[in-house]
C-alpha cells in the first residue's frame, strides 16, 4: 500500500506510519513523505483555516504523487475560545475510490506565556521553544508533550486522530447502504 504524506516532518510521518500499521495490520506500507503547500497561513489561527490546510495538503500531495493508494494531510492550528488560546490538529485522508475522511484531534489549552508570544506573531513551535527553553519542539513532543509531561505527545495525538480518520476505510458500516444491506 502506497501512502503519500503531505509533510516531511518526522513526527507527522511517523504518526501516519503507526496509524496505518494499526488500521491495516500485516499490510506492507510504502510511506512517501513530500513537502507540499497547505494554501493557508504558516500558523493557522482558526478551526476552519486548519481544516482547510489539511484538505489542501491532500489535494497538493495527490498532484505531486498521483499513483498512491492514500493521500494524507495533517495540519496543526490554533483558535481562541473564551479568550484562551487552544491548539489542535486536523487530519484529512483520501483513499481508494476518492473516498474522503477527516478527523480533529483533542484540544489543548495553552499557557498565557505561549498565548502572548503567538499573539505577538510567533508560530506555536517557536513560542513553545521560548517558554519551555526547548529546541525544535514541533519535531519532538510538541505542546502536547510539554504540557502533559510526556503522557501524550504530538505524535501520539496525531496517531490517534489518524486512526479515527481511517475508520471509514476499515469499518464495515461505511460499506453498507442506508438500508443495511
Amino acid at each position: 500500500m502506497k501512502i503519500a504524506v503531505a509533510s516531511t516532518n518526522p513526527v507527522k510521518v511517523s504518526a501516519v506510519k503507526e496509524a496505518f500499521e494499526k488500521q491495516f495490520p500485516g499490510v506492507a506500507l510504502e510511506i512517501i513523505p513530500l513537502s507540499v503547500a497547505s494554501g493557508v497561513s504558516d500558523q493557522p489561527m482558526s478551526d476552519d483555516e486548519t481544516r482547510r490546510g489539511a484538505e489542501n495538503r491532500v489535494a497538493s500531495v495527490k498532484k505531486a504523487q498521483p499513483d498512491a493508494d492514500f493521500y494524507v494531510g495533517l495540519e496543526g492550528g490554533l483558535d481562541t475560545f473564551d479568550g484562551r488560546l487552544m491548539a489542535f490538529a486536523w487530519m484529512a485522508i483520501e483513499g481508494p475510490g476518492r473516498k474522503f475522511s477527516e478527523s480533529r484531534s483533542p484540544t489543548l489549552p495553552l499557557p498565557p506565556g505561549v498565548q502572548q508570544l503567538v499573539e505577538d506573531g510567533l508560530e506555536l513551535g517557536d513560542a513553545n521553544d521560548r517558554v519551555f527553553s526547548t529546541l525544535n519542539s514541533k519535531q519532538g513532543g510538541g505542546a502536547f508533550g510539554l504540557l502533559t509531561n510526556g503522557l501524550y505527545t504530538r505524535e501520539s495525538i496525531y496517531t490517534q486522530t489518524l486512526i479515527f480518520a481511517l475508520i471509514p476505510f476499515v469499518h464495515e458500516l461505511w460499506n453498507r447502504t442506508a438500508s443495511g444491506s
